[in-house]
């Protein structure tokens, strides 16, 4: 709210420069909160100490609050009054008043009057007339000559010479009518003017047409639009014509518009306008005008007469320059009036204290006025310039008042002004309980001024003190002592009635009887209390100050007429005093309980129902019961303060990050609050629980000052310090030094705690805590530590930097410099990543080292999966490593080595490993003979024991692997090759029984497709089973017959065995062990031992007889019926091989043979008719992968037609064509050289004539074979196995040359031969030619040394000279 307080006056004077208008100082403007706004009375009772200085406030509603305009535009009419503005001034009605006698003057003397001009101005002869009067008159101006000064008075310059010019004019025109005056010739002229008043508009307005006549009037006048007219120009106009002759302007105001009659403009229940609901609101609004004059606050409520006016809102029309002339309120009453909309209303206000100020300056400043009307104030006509009454020293007040606005008028507080344009405007009046002494004063001013009231102020008292028990207590007590006033003049005036002689006296229900029948005849007032009446003049009443005004009759023959006794009176009165009373004694309990000791304060509770008492009571809302309110208020929020600091609402403000709160107190605060509390004029049940926690606070404070003057407190105590602060809701400003020396502990802590375990403070914990550090308050403590964790990280990058640089190094730096840089790093108190890896990899490379070591230390031959995984692990470890390189070139030589055998073994797209082609085969039977997939390699789990049975190639693989030595891969090797030829046996004499069986079966499935047989088919030489001609390649009929092998059987290339010697030889030279090698051996062995047995078997002569059975045993089976009848449908052909070598001519034409579904030359020798040697002889020729020509020599032997020619040869088998040798340049010829040369390398390798004698021993069968008579008989293979077993090498007997048999040499074996040439010239090179003896010595000499070149070895036979002499008998 806004309540500045008024301005004071100007200084007084008249108009400004050239009588322009000065406007006088500012009312105040009030500007009420919602709450404030809430209750109207409230509000004006607490403005009035400031407005009633002005007489006049003005007060803005709050923005929101707008109600509706409730009034039909269209239907609203009224007719306005008519405003001449230059007689609306007093003084300017006094000049037209006097021009118009000096005019009626002249007209009866047939003369017409002219005003004159001076001095271009139009003469002010009531002016003129007034100054000479007051210089004594004409005669005595002329004798002292004044007429000059008169001028001067008159605004004309001096020095001009127009006083004469005054004095004439005054001479002829006003001398006269001054002479006539004197006399009673002039008595029509100077008899008394008429009343003044407003006459009424001949024309009815609405709304509507009156706005837009007023409108048109404003914009023509000003000559622009209505609302571009500045407020300051119109205010300034307004004065100027209502103070001028010479204009004459009119205006119409529609003034004093029954809002019974026509309705409010605000909202009233059963009006005709519909609300909404928001609007609802206002109409039971204390602003809404119909409501304030009756409301419980307003006195005026307790008169039942609707007086308009004052109990209902009149209506104010107005246009510009329609004013409202000085007056104040009926009964100098408030009054309050809104401006609904339209142009500001301008307000001019002098206070009440000045109301007798301004009616006497304008009695003296117009005295004319107010001979023919006395009460000219109270009729609304009389205007006078505000700067004219300023000049006088009444104060005057203004303010523009727009709308939406209200302006108060104040209890006997003159007010005027008009309107800026075209406008609606609402008022009303009332009265509060201040005003009840104003208004029996004004009650008595009226009276002598004989003026009408407007209602009997002794009835409203009466009408009140009757319900006395239900008034306002504030009421009833003013009331009270305004009844006590009424009854003691009342009570005089009837003793001083008696004593004038009127004794005859009658009760009269005054207020029955219209107000202008109860009026006194003389002073006008409303007789409520008594009057006096004579029978002389019925009807007639006079009030008891005017008893000798009735009649002329006797005292006696009056009649008093009362309403109340005074006895009836004083019980009324009593009545309200008791009311009163009731609020004095609570007043007392109330100021009893604010001013009560220590020890007898009252409870916040016994306040709390002093308040409920005063509002049940309906006490006044006074200085008391505001004061009580704001102690219980202040008591009420000191105890919810109290209790949010005891229940700690903000607990965890600190850990969510918050800081103070707006409203958290200071510990100061909070013990100036505990004293507060202790001022209360209340007890609070908080106050002692709250002096216990400041004394925790104080607690709180001392501990934590302790704590924090220690040099580095522990973070536990720092913590639960901080916990403890939780609990108080107080401003502390510990808390924030505490958080920051709890973050510097756990800081410290934290670096204390990771330096612990060097191992485990790595680098990002270093750069974490030093970037923790960083933001840290300063602190000695911290800094030594970051320093210290500074220079660490520091030290701790560089070597790490060093070691990941070393690690990175090419080449790689050696073992010993790393070791040096590992123990310089185990000196940092730190884990870092790179010098940790470093210090694996030099363990790592002693431990790659030693296991190098061991190894060689060991003297074994290494294995391969050792090697490479030496070489592996080696590759890894970032360390010079001298070993390294030999092992990687040695595993190297191993893998060409795999590759050459490879390619020397396996054929183009063979799905068969190397060493599945060395090994014995395992897959045989299995599967239906379906080759299975190779296994990986699994590495057997620990603590179990290796199965002592090999049943698959990764089994065999594993235990080659695994096998500490050669003798042991042998003997596994053996074990396998008994295995194999049991299996296959086997296989053999199911699958020819089957063929060769004659009974029919249906389900019996043959050939890679495993379907039933057709012709043509082809059988396989070694699992006897049949295959279509169609489903595998077979050999054209254009090569002849041969022996065929199907796809399983045929597992490689076959290469001579001069094409695997090499091979063995070089794999020596390496000196690592594989399991390809291991095979290798054993095959050779195997290839050897088979040869001796063949060699024996042809040169026994024994195949004769087993061809004529083999013969003579040929069976048709039972596919004769279909023998030779299919067509050849294969079109594939299988090329000549090693295994696919010709057969006899005859072949074709043997008769078994003619009607057999083969296809012709593609069948087996039957197995039934070859004795067990020699099937189990071929069946093992099939399983060698080598290429022997003795294969072939039995072949043809037992195949062909038995000769003569033949029969002699059998001794002596035919030798083979010679193949070239990959590995050496010698030419061998016959199974015997080669036999020769074999020993003769086993020789060179190291093995004694005595070991060689043991492997041709074991080639001997030492027990006699069993016939394979029986092909269900399986003790032949007992007897096999028995005889193969003599063939494995025991642990001192070895069958050809182990790895353990070389020292630790790493030369080759041609470094290691020695030729037996008796001059040996020792040649030296990366490749020395050598030449084998093919006498019977089978040494190998160099080439060189015996003269002989390469081309010769390769193209003839060499016998050295020790043979050459040896043999020449022989030869001879």
């Amino acid at each position: 709210m806004e309540a500045p307080g008024p301005r004071p006056a100007p200084a007084l004077g008249g108009p400004g420069p050239l009588g322009e208008f000065l406007p006088p100082p500012e009312c105040p403007v009030f500007e009420p909160s919602w709450e404030e706004f809430a209750d109207p009375f409230a509000f004006i009772h607490k403005i009035r100490p400031i407005a009633e200085q002005t007489g006049i406030c003005k007060v803005r509603p709050p923005p929101d609050w707008q109600p509706p305009f409730a009034c039909d535009v269209d239907k609203l009419h009224f007719t306005p009054r008519i405003q001449r503005l230059n007689e609306l001034e007093a003084q300017t009605r006094v000049k037209l008043n006097f021009l118009d006698q000096i005019a009626k003057y002249w007209e009866l003397q047939g003369s017409t009057l002219k005003i004159p001009h001076v001095e271009r101005k139009i003469l002010d002869l009531f002016q003129l007339n007034k100054l000479v009067a007051e210089e004594g008159g004409f005669a005595v101006v002329c004798k002292d000559r004044k007429w000059t000064k008169i001028a001067t008075k008159m605004g004309f310059a001096p020095g001009k010479a127009v006083g004469s010019h005054i004095r004439g004019h005054y001479e002829r025109i006003l001398n006269p009518y001054n002479l006539f005056l004197s006399g009673d010739s002039l008595r029509e002229c100077s008899k008394p003017q008429e009343a003044f008043g407003f006459e009424q508009a001949a024309r009815d307005y609405t709304l509507r047409t009156f706005g837009e006549m007023a409108d048109a009037f404003k914009s023509d006048y000003f000559n622009m639009p209505v609302h571009m007219v500045p407020t300051e120009l119109v205010e300034k106009e307004f004065w100027r014509l209502v103070s001028t002759i010479e204009e004459d302007v009119t205006v119409e105001y529609g003034a004093d518009i029954a809002s019974k009659e026509f309705g409010s403009g605000f909202p009233v229940r059963d009006g005709k306008v519909k609300l909404s609901p928001e609007e609802e609101e206002y109409l039971d609004s204390g602003w809404n005008l119909n409501n304030m004059p009756v409301m419980e606050q307003s006195v005026l409520a307790h008169i039942t007469a609707d007086i308009c006016g004052m109990k209902l809102p009149w209506l104010y029309v107005g246009m510009c320059f329609s004013s409202f002339c000085w007056h104040i309120e009926d009964h100098w009453s408030y009054s309050i009036n809104y401006l609904h909309w339209g142009e500001p209303k301008t307000w001019y206000g002098v206070p009440g204290y000045a109301a007798e100020q301004l009616e006497t300056v304008m009695k003296r400043l117009a005295p004319e006025l107010f001979i023919s009307q006395p009460d000219l104030l109270h009729q609304l006509v009389t205007i006078m310039n505000p700067n004219t009454l300023m000049t006088h020293e009444v104060p005057v007040y203004r303010t523009n008042q727009c709308a939406g606005e209200f302006v108060i008028t104040f209890p006997r507080a003159y007010h005027s002004g008009f309107n800026q344009g075209f406008n609606f405007a609402e008022a009303v009046n009332f009265c509060t309980v201040d005003w009840l002494p104003l208004g029996r004063q004004c009650v008595e001013h009226y009276r002598l001024l004989h003026r009408y009231c407007v209602f009997s102020h002794d009835e409203m008292i009466c009408k009140m003190a009757s319900k006395a028990d239900v008034l306002d207590v504030v009421v009833a007590s003013t009331v009270q002592k305004d009844m006590a006033i009424m009854i003691e003049d009342e009570k005089a005036l009837r003793e001083t009635v008696r004593k004038l002689g009127v004794i005859d006296s009658e009760r009269m229900d005054f207020e029955l009887l219209p107000d202008d029948e109860r009026q006194c005849v003389k002073c006008k007032t409303t007789c409520f209390m008594s009057a006096i009446s004579c029978s002389c003049k019925p009807g007639l009443l006079v009030c008891l100050h005017h008893v000798k005004e009735l009649c002329s009759c006797p005292p006696y023959k009056y009649k008093l007429r009362y309403r109340y006794t005074l006895d009836d009176l004083y019980p009324m009165m009593n009545a309200l005093k008791l009311r009163a009373e009731s609020y004095n004694e609570w007043a007392l309990n109330v100021n009893e309980a604010l001013e009560a000791k220590i020890n007898k304060k009252k409870s916040l509770v016994s306040f709390k129902a002093l308040i409920e008492e005063s509002e049940m009571k309906k006490f006044p809302d006074n200085d008391l019961l505001r004061h009580l309110r704001l102690v219980t208020q202040d008591a009420e929020k000191c105890a919810s303060v109290a209790q949010q600091l005891l229940n700690g609402k903000r607990q965890t403000r600190y850990r969510s990050g918050g800081g103070k709160s707006h409203n958290q107190l200071t510990v100061n605060e909070l013990r100036q609050f505990v004293s507060q509390l202790h001022a209360l004029p209340c007890v609070l049940s908080q106050t002692p629980l709250l002096k216990d926690l400041l004394n925790r606070v104080e607690d709180f404070q001392q501990h934590s000052q302790k704590l924090l003057s220690e040099e580095m407190p522990s973070a536990a105590e720092l913590q639960d310090l901080l916990d403890v602060s939780f609990e108080f809701d107080v401003e502390l400003p510990q808390l924030a030094e505490m958080r920051v020396r709890l973050e510097q502990a756990h800081w410290l802590e934290e670096v204390q705690q990771a330096c612990l375990d060097p191992s485990s403070l790595t680098l990002d914990d270093m750069r974490r805590l030093i970037d923790l550090g960083v933001g840290l308050a300063p602190y000695s403590a911290v800094e030594k530590a970051m320093a210290r964790l500074q220079e660490l990280l520091t030290v701790s990058e560089h070597w790490d930097d060093k070691a990941r640089s070393l690690l990175k190094a090419r080449p790689r730096h050696s073992l010993n410099s790393l070791a040096t840089v590992v123990k310089e790093i185990e000196e940092i108190p730190a884990y870092l990543p790179n010098g940790a890896a470093l210090k694996d990899s030099v363990q790592r490379a002693r431990d790659w080292l030693q296991d190098v070591e061991a190894l060689q230390a060991g003297g074994r031959v290494p294995v391969l999966d050792t090697l490479i995984e030496l070489v592996t692990r080696g590759r890894s470890i970032p360390v010079h490593l001298n070993s390294l390189p030999r092992l990687e070139s040695l595993v190297a030589e191993v893998h060409v080595w795999k590759e050459c055998a490879a390619h020397t073994f396996l054929t183009e797209n063979s799905s068969y490993s190397l060493l599945e082609v060395l090994c014995p085969r395992c897959d045989i039977g299995l599967l239906g003979l379906k080759r299975k997939q190779r296994k990986l390699k699994e590495p057997l789990p620990s603590g179990k024991k290796r199965s002592p049975r090999v049943e698959s190639l990764s089994d065999l693989e594993r235990a080659l692997t695994e096998s500490r030595e050669t003798a042991s891969a042998m003997a596994t090797l053996g074990e396998a090759r008994l295995r194999e030829m049991e299996a296959l046996q086997s296989l053999r004499q199911a699958n020819e029984g089957k063929l060769l069986s004659p009974v029919q079966d249906v389900e019996m499935k043959v050939c890679l497709c495993q379907k039933a047989p057709a012709a043509p088919m082809i059988q396989c030489e070694l699992c006897r089973d049949a295959f279509h001609t169609g489903c595998v390649a077979v050999p054209s009929i254009a090569q002849g017959p041969r022996i065929w092998l199907c796809p399983r059987c045929r597992r490689s290339e076959k290469p001579p065995l001069e094409k695997i010697l090499p091979l063995l030889a070089s794999l020596q030279r390496i000196r690592v062990r594989l399991p390809e090698g291991d095979a290798l051996r054993y095959m050779i062995e195997r290839t050897v031992n088979w040869q001796h047995r063949a060699r024996q078997l042809l040169s026994s002569g024994n195949l004769q007889s087993v061809r004529e059975r083999a013969g003579a045993g040929l069976l048709c089976g039972r596919w004769q019926a279909a023998a030779g009848q299919a067509p050849e449908t294969s079109k594939l052909s299988q090329p000549p091989g090693p295994t696919s070598f010709s057969l006899p001519d005859d072949w074709d034409n043997r008769t078994s043979y003619l009607h057999s579904p083969f296809s012709t030359g593609r069948s087996c020798i039957p197995l039934h008719g070859l004795s067990p040697e020699v099937s189990e002889l071929l069946m093992e020729a099939q399983l060698l992968q080598v290429s022997l020509p003795e294969i072939q020599e039995l072949y043809q032997t037992l195949l062909a037609k038995p000769s003569p020619a033949q029969q002699a040869d059998r001794s002596s088998p035919v030798r083979p064509s010679s193949e070239k040798s990959d590995g050496c340049r010698g030419k061998r010829d016959g199974v015997s050289g080669l036999e020769s040369k074999l020993k003769r390398r086993l020789e060179r390798e190291g093995f004694s004539s005595e070991r060689w004698d043991r492997v041709a021993k074991m080639r001997t069968p030492k027990k006699k074979r069993i016939k394979l008579s029986r092909p269900k008989d399986t003790n032949s293979f007992k007897l096999e196995r028995e005889r193969s077993y003599e063939l494995v090498p025991s642990a001192d007997t070895q069958s050809l040359p182990s790895d353990t048999s070389y020292s630790g040499q790493e030369d080759s074996e041609d470094e290691d031969a020695i030729c037996p040439a008796v001059s040996c010239l020792q040649p030296e090179g990366d490749e020395v030619d050598w030449v084998q003896c093919d006498g019977s010595c089978n040494r190998w000499f160099h080439q060189v040394c015996v003269g002989v070149s390469p081309e010769t070895a390769e193209e003839e036979d060499y016998v050295c000279a020790c043979c050459a002499a040896t043999d020449a008998p022989g030869r001879r």
